[in-house]
């Protein structure tokens, strides 16, 4: 017999979730006020897993040189480093200045655009790669996120969504409850801005479940959309081929070359 276990044993705080109409002007300015130990924090609270989440996006879609990739919500660059590690060009792309101000300072080989996931300043099918790290649940609206995403893919062309995602087994799901739920805020807060550190596992409720998000890839105009759980579950990484023309599948696949460089 499987006896539940308690998650909500601990005192929870309020919600710092802000309302919808409000959502990007607050995420917005709680990546400005994290940007400068984001880096650090990353590393920490993910037991350093962080990084080989990363490079196992950069392996799985097979990035390397000739692709032109997009980092959306770019943040400090981490994927924008490892893509041009693996010697693609890369325009890394976030509307957080801050957060854009460290990659620079930390060289990471990109372009950087200070821009809105859903208008993009590049033309259609100019990348053959689109990467996003943890950045799904910050976004106001995740299909036209999607959309603008296939827009300036190439036919052939490789996505990489990397996210938090939740164990399956019972007691697993409950220590990442208790980590991810409680233990994140407290340290986040000791070191950098604490509502923040609330804000991040709160964010979970923003993303869909496992079909409803592949449903909307597929429906944003990508085939072979295929989630890889990392870690025992407690990240994912969803990959798909963007569709050519009349919702062919081309044969392009792992790598194309861009119609036009951005």
């Amino acid at each position: 017999m499987c006896i539940p276990l308690p998650v909500d044993f601990l005192p929870s705080m309020p919600s710092v979730l802000p309302p919808e109409r409000e959502k990007a002007v607050r995420v917005r300015a709680m990546f400005d006020s994290i940007a400068a130990r984001y880096d650090t924090l990353n590393r920490w609270l993910s037991l350093r897993l962080d990084q080989g989440w990363r490079r196992r996006t950069i392996r799985e879609i097979g990035i390397g040189p000739g692709d032109v990739v997009l980092d959306l919500a770019c943040g400090t660059g981490d994927l924008s480093a490892l893509a041009r590690l693996a010697g693609a060009r890369v325009v890394g792309v976030d509307f957080a200045r801050n957060m854009l101000r460290v990659a620079a300072s930390r060289g990471v080989g990109a372009g950087l655009t200070l821009a809105d996931a859903t208008m993009l300043p590049l033309r259609s099918g100019s990348v053959s790669v689109v990467v996003c790290g943890f950045a799904l649940r910050n976004f106001v609206s995740i299909p036209e996120v999607l959309h603008e995403t296939a827009r300036v893919l190439a036919p052939g062309g490789r996505l990489g969504l990397l996210e938090v995602d939740t164990p399956r087994g019972t007691l697993l799901r409950w220590g990442h409850a208790i980590y991810f739920r409680h233990l994140v805020p407290l340290l986040g807060g000791m070191v950098s801005d604490g509502r923040a550190y609330r804000y991040l596992p709160e964010s979970v409720v923003y993303l869909p479940d496992e079909a409803t998000l592949l449903g909307m890839v597929r429906a944003a105009g990508f085939a072979r959309v295929t989630k890889h759980r990392l870690s025992l579950g407690v990240a994912q990484l969803v990959t798909g081929v963007r569709k050519g023309r009349h919702g062919l599948e081309p044969r392009l696949f792992p790598r194309t070359r861009p119609a036009a460089a951005p």
